[in-house]
């Protein structure tokens, strides 16, 4: 059944379409249940305010949790076997393969999903607005962060540090954005067309290229557990974001070495001027100081190079990027 909204071509018809929630868990036994009860109730909110149907349902995929995780997940399926789906991957492959898997996986019984964490720190009630949006005619709406005042002075000048950057290397990315969005099916379908290894979501949904809008929140504190984020991951993720969409660190590695050569042509005539002259004095410590410099500038450069050709290395095996070990839905035999 299908209600016409404002007649216009950018809007859609508000239908009761079929959404999905996909909900990436690692050792979150502690909050999980929280979580069920917060995202269950937002599902009842708009299913009574008929903006979407009434066999929308929350998929938590378990990513390798060495807790309960799996088995709460079980509990709140049989409690709410219509509105609690599960996917458990056989083994850890990390956020964005989890994230990944639950998209895929709620690509064919779904006709728009929204991911969030299970950590409650994304505000569940903006999800009314992103909904909205979608009928609207937009494919991805982003939920976008309207400040960091909840954030340490080092995460907050860190995570600002990392967007700057990321805009010089000309990857395009949603300012304070992570990974709570709305996704409607055919960008879904879209975004499954693409096969890297190196996942960087945030670097890949602006690709799509589908119409887009964003919605505001406030991040709220952790309701349980802790973060499953720390400063190594997230350095790590930062890395992969810049060297997966962008060539332009080589290129730097490039302009170093010319900026090195004619220090190095500048240097010589130096040299030789004071040779000429008869002004020559023991060079040590410059001569000592020249080969450090230029040793740590060629590792650096050998091991930045290095880090592409790993890439390739593991872009090019082809492995999957996950395995799917068990499935809950309401269609189980």
């Amino acid at each position: 059944m299908s209600i016409p909204t404002v007649q216009n071509d950018k809007m859609r018809e508000v239908s009761m379409d079929r959404l999905a929630i996909v909900v990436p868990c690692y050792n979150e036994e502690e909050v999980l249940k929280i979580a069920s009860a917060a995202l269950r109730e937002v599902l009842n909110d708009l299913v009574g305010k008929g903006k979407i149907g009434a066999d929308s349902f929350i998929l938590f995929v378990n990513d390798g949790s060495k807790d309960r995780t799996w088995e709460l997940i079980e509990e709140e399926h049989g409690a709410h076997p219509k509105q609690v789906f599960g996917v458990k991957l056989a083994g850890n492959v990390g956020h964005q393969f989890a994230l990944t898997a639950g998209l895929i996986t709620a690509k064919d019984m779904s006709d728009v999903t929204v991911s969030i964490d299970a950590d409650l720190q994304d505000d569940v009630t903006v999800i009314e607005e992103m909904i909205d949006k979608f009928h609207a005619g937009n494919d991805i709406v982003y939920g976008v962060r309207r400040e960091r005042r909840t954030d340490t002075f080092f995460k907050r000048t860190t995570a600002q540090g990392f967007y700057k950057v990321m805009e010089m290397m000309g990857v395009k990315t949603v300012y304070n954005h992570a990974d709570f969005r709305l996704m409607s099916r055919r960008a879904v379908e879209q975004f499954s067309l693409y096969k890297e290894t190196n996942l960087f979501l945030r670097g890949m949904m602006p690709l799509i290229g589908y119409q887009t809008d964003c919605v505001y929140y406030d991040r709220k504190e952790r309701v349980a557990g802790e973060s499953k984020y720390p400063l190594k991951k997230m350095l790590a993720l930062a890395f992969n974001g810049i060297s997966s969409f962008s060539v332009k660190p080589i290129s730097m590695i490039l302009g170093l070495g010319l900026v090195i050569v004619i220090f190095c042509v500048l240097a010589a005539i130096y040299a030789l001027i004071s040779y000429f002259t008869g002004h020559v004095e023991p060079g040590w410590t410059s001569l000592i100081l020249s080969i450090w410099f230029l040793g740590g500038v060629q590792l650096l450069s050998v091991g930045l190079v290095g880090q592409y050709i790993g890439k390739i290395y593991i872009e090019v095996k082809q492995r999957p990027r996950y395995n799917i070990e068990k499935v809950l839905t309401d269609e189980e035999k």
